[in-house]
């Protein structure tokens, strides 16, 4: 390859899986840390450490300029942005172009075409590839329009973002003025983009996901997430592979995938996010996500393929080194996102020190963090500091060794929700599987009225 030193532009359990998976090609990797992370667990992993700046992102993590300065500054020849912060962001893949730095995703204008909802909706048109009925909406009075042509419940969403900011669910015209003001305010403020566009709100759905990596010739698929649980958008567990799908709608969802990463060219890992309508046996397209994704594990698990070990290799100019048939799924998996938020106050995030961090261990199971004893959980960024992985033959098998790891795990020092995903892996819904995207809300409508979280926890003593 033509990398051999990874600037990891980024912090946390992406950054230890990324610093991990360079080591365990021989090459190098340096941390580009604020502040707040120089004593991070993933900065003394890292074979060097440099700084990018204070505490607070805007001021470090999402500064093109600080992560280009620190990748030549420390002589590395590639970057990595891992999920969030600058990783879909085009200006940072040219800055790296301009630098002759190797930016491990995709291309600049594949990042500007799927981080454009509206454009990426015109990409799957074309690749032939279901999508949502709805279109771009300039006003009040189109989005209305459009909403009695689509028919109620309709969503309203950001063209340049995701994570349900921006979003707003319009269930009559009577909520149209207000929902329409806050959707362009949060869209503004999130993603410094107010447009806005509209679809029609699938209420009995599953959120299906493909997993791809290609290297601008070829693309293949590493099967799908079933990431339908979860709360305002943002997801709390997934599974490899999706249960309980048909046979043919499966192949027809994978294939549908690979089609529209092909008519890209695209080159580096990537997912394309559906949403299945069980009602109606059909499925759409939501987005492409041009990066590897928190969720990547339980496809590593299933599937036996180092996903971030082929993203670098691929970026580093190696042709794909997989055929798709010969790409295999064993057993079933399941990720458990452990946050530190309180459950029991709206998941309001919990910073502060970590007194006692002891991870689960045993047959199927993997723990993706970047915390440990008397580890510092800054406020200045997302509530997640761990994943936990299960994976077993059967889903009911990654179920049991799932609750028997989150019983074992033990965080003290802050609030975290290991308590919430213990009830929630034993509830008899979500056991017999599949659920759907509304099932959350009425889980944790259900705990509070029969009792606190912390009592709902059943023991497997």
């Amino acid at each position: 390859m033509s990398v051999r030193r990874i600037l990891v532009a980024n912090r946390g359990e992406i950054a230890m899986r990324v610093i991990r998976a360079a080591r365990g090609l021989g090459l190098e990797s340096v941390l580009a840390a604020s502040q707040a992370d120089l004593g991070s667990l993933p900065a003394r992993y890292a074979d060097r450490t440099v700084c990018i700046g204070p505490a607070r992102a805007a001021q470090s993590y999402l500064r093109v300029d600080a992560i280009v300065a620190a990748a030549l500054g420390t002589g590395c020849d590639a970057v990595h942005p891992g999920y969030g912060f600058l990783s879909e962001n085009a200006a940072l893949v040219e800055a790296c172009d301009a630098a002759a730095l190797t930016f491990i995703g995709p291309a600049a204008d594949q990042v500007r075409d799927v981080g454009d909802k509206l454009r990426a909706r015109a990409i799957a048109v074309r690749a032939e590839v279901p999508i949502n009925p709805g279109g771009a909406v300039d006003s009040p009075e189109a989005a209305l329009s459009l909403a009695r042509s689509v028919g109620y419940p309709v969503l309203l969403k950001a063209v340049a973002g995701g994570g349900g900011r921006g979003m707003k669910r319009i269930d009559d015209e009577a909520q149209f003025g207000e929902l329409w003001t806050l959707a362009r305010a949060e869209a503004q403020a999130a993603f410094g983009d107010a447009r806005l566009y509209l679809e029609g709100f699938v209420a009995n759905g599953r959120h299906i996901e493909v997993q791809l990596l290609g290297d601008g010739e070829r693309v293949v698929h590493f099967g799908e997430r079933d990431c339908s649980v979860q709360r305002r958008y943002q997801k709390l567990v997934e599974e490899a592979c999706a249960v309980d799908l048909p046979a043919a709608l499966r192949d027809a969802m994978r294939a549908a995938a690979v089609r529209f990463a092909q008519s890209l060219g695209y080159r580096g890992a990537g997912t394309v996010e559906f949403l299945y309508d069980a009602d109606r046996s059909a499925f759409y397209f939501l987005e492409m996500n041009a990066r590897i994704q928190v969720e990547h594990p339980v496809t590593e698990a299933v599937t036996g393929v180092d996903l971030v070990a082929a993203q670098i290799a691929v970026a580093g100019g190696a042709p794909l080194p997989f055929v798709q048939e010969r790409i295999e799924f064993a057993g079933h998996a399941v990720e458990c996102r452990i946050n530190a938020e309180d459950a029991e106050r709206d998941f309001r995030p919990n910073a502060g020190t970590i007194s006692t961090a002891a991870f689960p261990t045993g047959p199927g199971i993997r723990v993706d963090t970047y915390v440990e004893s008397g580890a510092r959980v800054p406020p200045y960024y997302d509530s997640l500091i761990a994943k936990i992985v299960a994976h077993g033959s059967t889903r009911a098998q990654a179920l049991t060794r799932m609750r028997r790891a989150l019983l074992q795990c033990r965080i003290e020092g802050v609030v975290t929700n290991l308590s919430m995903q213990a009830a929630l892996m034993a509830d008899r819904e979500f056991a017999a599987g599949p659920v759907t995207t509304s099932f959350f809300g009425r889980f944790i409508a259900a705990r509070r009225d029969a009792a606190p979280l912390e009592e709902a926890v059943p023991s497997l003593a």
